[in-house]
This record gives structure tokens, sequence and C-alpha cells, in this order.
């Protein structure tokens, strides 16, 4: 094993372990996912989810990838747009997420166009040009190589296809930035201390959003690995930023 390193939140850990660790954070935090987002944004996530999936383009038919899909919020609704003749693809590295939300998927009865898949972002397991749709949904700052996690998402895109990446950004005024701060690490931790006695995991949450590339950053990434027409929306201020990008 080569001796790079990685941000682990704060921390500077072995390249190596850094899987592991991001994994024990969502083995301890899934079966609180869901009411934690809706606590910790006030429910707002569900608004920066419906214009995800308004820039998604998606159409019956259509094949969709949702990457770091958790707790199924935008598979649910892409199951319903792709109908009988499309596919959806719930894929998450980890096992405990996949099963909370394959559970949560069943019981809206949402069965016949959905697969769940283990995967890591770095090494998509499906064929080249196979997917409409790609989405990563606040997944894409918990990977370790996000270059190469771009670059798995770009192979497997058909051409023509799109990829959303919606995640936690840089906030656009002085102001947001400091109450984000604020919120981020005296109330957010304690908040899960409280509600999924893991305050630990928040911590690290909030951390993980400070060490993730800024809008240009990411935007520069994403054309680096080939997508074009790359363009994004801040959202909230800059909380979040949705970043599309074309694979033509």
């Amino acid at each position: 094993m080569s001796d790079e390193t990685t941000h682990f939140g704060y921390k500077t850990v072995a390249a190596h372990e850094k899987e592991q660790m991001v994994a024990g954070v969502f083995h301890s935090v899934a079966a609180k996912y869901d009411l934690m987002n809706d606590l910790m944004s006030f429910g707002i996530h569900r608004l920066w989810k419906r214009f995800a999936i308004d820039c998604a383009g998606l159409r019956p038919g259509h094949k969709a990838l949702d990457l770091a899909g958790g707790t199924g919020d935008l598979t649910a609704r892409f199951s319903r747009i792709v109908g009988e003749t499309g596919e959806v693809v719930l894929a998450d590295i980890n096992d405990s997420m996949l099963k909370v939300g394959r559970d949560k998927l069943r019981n809206l009865g949402l069965v016949d166009n959905i697969r769940y898949v283990q995967a890591n972002a770095e090494a998509l397991p499906f064929p080249d040009n196979h997917f409409d749709l790609i989405t990563i949904g606040f997944g894409l700052r918990n990977v370790t190589d996000k270059d190469k996690a771009l670059a798995s998402m770009f192979r497997v895109l058909k051409p023509g296809g799109r990829l959303l990446v919606l995640e936690f950004s840089k906030p656009t005024s002085e102001l947001m930035a400091k109450l984000y701060d604020l919120y981020s690490f005296h109330i957010l931790p304690k908040m899960g201390q409280l509600v999924a006695q893991d305050g630990d995991s928040y911590q690290y949450l909030a951390e993980s959003i400070r060490m993730h590339p800024d809008q240009e950053t990411l935007k520069g990434m994403m054309e680096a690995v080939g997508f074009e027409a790359v363009e994004y929306f801040n959202l909230t201020q800059g909380v979040v930023a949705l970043h599309r990008g074309y694979k033509f």
C-alpha cells in the first residue's frame, strides 16, 4: 500500500483507511439518516433535491444511476418518471444505507424498476455508455479519489447523458459563511448526539463539507475528465451547489 494520504474531515489519514472510516460514520447514522436530514436542514434538503430532479431531464424508458443514493429520495422520484420501461439503480458503498433505502422504497410500493447495487464510485461495476443520467447527492465529498470517481461516472454515461452533483459547497456571502460555521460546528454535533447518539459523526460531516472543493474547483475537475457544458447553480446562497455536466 502506498504512503498516500487524504483528509477525513480535518484529520490527515492514510488514503487506504478513509473508506473504512467513512463506512463507520454511515453505519452509525443510517437508521436516523432521514430524520437528521430533516432536522439539520430544516426540511430544505427536499427543495434542493426537487431542484436536482427538475434539472435531471429524465424521461420514460431512461436508465438512471442514483450514486451514493443512501435512503433513496431521488430514486423514488426517478422510479416514477422512467416508468416500467426504464430502470433506476440505487448504488451506495455502504450496505447499512442501502438496506434502509431498500426498505423505505419497498414500503412505498416501488419495486419493479429499481435495482440495488453496493458499489464504490471510484470503480463503478457497470458497462460503458450505459446510463442516461447519473446523480450523486451529498456523497462526492466522502469519496477518497474524487477525480477517479468522476472519470468512472463519465465512462458509464451514454453520449448525450448528464451528471448532476448535488453537494454542500462554499457560501457566497460572508454573513452566511459565518452563520453556517456557527451552526455546523456548535449546533450540529450536539443535535447528532441528542438524536442519533453520535456527535462525532456529525462533527466529521461538518468538517468534510469544509474540505470539499468549492464551486469553481469542482467545475474544473468535471471538465478535466471530459464533461462539457459544465455549469453550477448555487442554492441557499451557496450552502449547496448543483453541478451539471454533459457527455457529448
